[in-house]
């Protein structure tokens, strides 16, 4: 990703050394991770894979690019209905093909991250343990089952029966309800 050139004053800001290793990241941040993800992950896997996770992140850009718009007519949201469904199949073929194909473990951030955990906990009991050796990464499977995922379905119809996302906010009822 750092090579990738910025673009503009403020639409694609340079990238650190390790974006995987990111944390506290704005939406802004994400939405040039994907914008980008293309050509960066692009030959990075084997054939067929590889032409799975680029027909994954297209999906993801575009259902992106259609949640992002500030005024939807009935042709745009059947597209967006579309794209949806071409997302869920996107990423099914991404769980069954690709994911059993690759084991993939915690990055060593998140790893040392349980170590101290741990640490902690183990100081608060009375114990000591080491956190710096013995420390195994723990190894991930990818999880269609989220609600993430389950919400981008209800997506369209939220926009049919409430406008774009840009025309309403749970704040006002956050607010409301913490002054009862």
């Amino acid at each position: 990703f750092q090579l990738v050139p910025t673009f503009g004053k403020d639409t694609i800001r340079r990238f650190s050394n390790n974006v995987s290793g990111l944390t506290k990241l704005a939406a802004r941040d994400f939405e040039d991770i994907l914008q980008c993800a293309i050509p960066v992950f692009d030959r990075l896997l084997p054939e067929p894979y590889n032409v799975i996770v680029l027909d994954l992140l297209f999906e993801l850009a575009t259902w992106h690019a259609f949640g992002k718009l500030c005024m939807h007519t009935e042709t745009t949201l059947f597209h967006f209905g579309n794209c949806t469904t071409c997302l869920g199949q996107a990423f099914h073929k991404f769980s069954q093909d690709c994911c059993s194909k690759f084991t993939t473990y915690d990055l060593p951030c998140e790893t040392m991250a349980c170590a101290r955990q741990r640490g902690a906990q183990s100081a608060k009991m009375g114990t000591v343990e080491n956190t710096t050796t013995g420390v195994a990464s723990k190894c991930h499977v990818f999880n269609m089952s989220t609600y993430k995922l389950h919400v981008l379905g209800g997506y369209v119809k939220s926009i049919w029966e409430f406008g774009t996302t840009d025309n309403y906010s749970t704040q006002v009822v956050s607010g409301s309800y913490m002054s009862c």
